[in-house]
């Protein structure tokens, strides 16, 4: 598949989503990333669970200097499987199902990471139920007709992997600070929960 047609087919799926900006690089990055994993006959569905696999490898190694390399591992399995879907002309509803299951079971790891590297349980208990909720949220309303992508939050998974890498970076160099970058993301994935739920409301009410 051209690097045209992919764009033409991504959109679509995404309900229309404009390609510019950050999208577009990223959606090149992963163009160029799966042509060779085509080449080796990976599937869409193993590198989804190629991402929990190294999902869990972070928890069992949180405090190893790998981890953050884990973390980041990851995340592009995530990232490139439903590029690889598309490209290969392999996307399915069952697949769409799993990469959604997988990406929750896989950020249960990442948070236990975090706990397993000094994070507050309780704090790192209602990021995650506030994370879990955004995420649902979009999904419930797909399932009711909501074909839009909706709004871009300022807690999306890429930026919480990211709350996570730091967290990761700071135990490594013993910066007592991980507390402190997980109640930051609590408040930005409370607004993101907000800003969800408002534009759901918005658009179905």
């Amino acid at each position: 598949m051209k690097r045209e047609d992919f764009f033409t087919t991504w959109s679509r799926s995404h309900g229309g989503a404009e390609i510019s900006g950050i999208v577009k690089a990223w959606l090149n990055i992963s163009y160029l990333i799966v042509k060779p994993l085509m080449k080796i006959r990976i599937t869409p569905n193993s590198l989804t669970l190629l991402g929990l696999f190294f999902g869990v490898a972070l928890y069992l190694n949180a405090k190893s200097i790998w981890a953050p390399v884990l973390l980041v591992l990851s995340l592009t399995c995530d990232g490139v499987d439903g590029t690889l879907a598309i490209v290969s002309g392999k996307s399915s509803k069952w697949g769409a199902v799993l990469d959604s299951l997988v990406d929750r079971i896989t950020e249960v790891f990442w948070v236990l990471a975090l706990y397993k590297i000094g994070a507050d349980l309780y704090l790192l208990i209602v990021v995650a139920v506030f994370a879990l909720l955004q995420e649902y949220l979009r999904a419930r309303a797909a399932g009711l007709g909501l074909a839009k992508v909706g709004i871009v939050t300022f807690a999306e998974r890429p930026v919480r992997a990211s709350f996570i890498f730091v967290s990761l970076i700071a135990w490594q160099i013993k910066m007592p600070i991980i507390n402190q970058i997980t109640l930051l993301w609590l408040l930005l994935q409370v607004v993101s929960f907000m800003m969800v739920s408002r534009f759901t409301y918005q658009h179905l009410n």
